[in-house]
């Protein structure tokens, strides 16, 4: 059955303040407070599955154990059609250098690959977010969404984070960062997800 949402207070298990962002832009108008990992020093667990939910839910069930608070945790990536749907559940390790993650290193990676096997435009790609909230007792719901859209070079626009600003969403020309927060909130994956946990748990 599902649980209603009632706190006014959620704990969000990131330390990506880009992320963290997205969604105060979307709880604030429901009146919840937002709070995240780095509130609470809490330790980034080992992402062992191979799946956005797996993960999402290693690191939901963890803040909220650590906390006592319910825990609202998102893993997410983009799938690129002629790269079998790679980098997927390991977007974040593409980008990771021996000085922590470098997303313009993962684009480039990404674009070199498509050129190399000659992929043709437009470059279809989706970006999935999969949202677990845990509650300390281990009741958790699970929310996903889907924004589809293509890749674009060299990357435009200087808002948003990760790969935003190569990716044009279906429907319009820019790409994810050349969108205002509010526009991108509109049609994003994360908002998607988000969308359907608010009418599920908390209207």
């Amino acid at each position: 059955m599902t649980r209603k949402f009632t706190e006014k207070t959620l704990l969000v298990a990131t330390h990506n303040a880009g992320k963290l962002h997205e969604m105060r832009g979307i709880f604030d108008q429901h009146g919840i407070t937002l709070k995240s990992a780095a509130d609470f020093d809490l330790p980034e667990p080992e992402e062992t599955e191979t799946t956005f939910v797996g993960n999402a839910r290693i690191k939901a069930h963890a803040a909220a154990k650590a906390t006592g608070m319910p825990a609202l945790a998102d893993d997410s990536g983009i799938a690129v059609d002629a790269l079998d749907g790679e980098p997927g559940v390991y977007t974040a390790d593409w980008a990771e250098t021996p000085h922590g993650r470098d997303f313009m290193k993962a684009m480039e990676k990404t674009h070199r690959l498509l050129d190399e096997i000659g992929a043709p435009e437009p470059r279809t790609a989706h970006f999935h977010a999969t949202l677990v909230l845990a509650w300390p007792d281990g009741h958790e719901e699970v929310f996903e969404g889907v924004a589809n859209g293509r890749l674009v070079w060299p990357p435009r626009g200087r808002d948003g984070h990760g790969y935003d600003p190569i990716f044009v969403p279906n429907g319009d020309d820019r790409t994810f960062a050349e969108m205002s927060w509010t526009e991108k909130n509109a049609i994003s994956h994360r908002a998607r997800a988000i969308a359907a946990l608010v009418e599920a748990l908390l209207d």
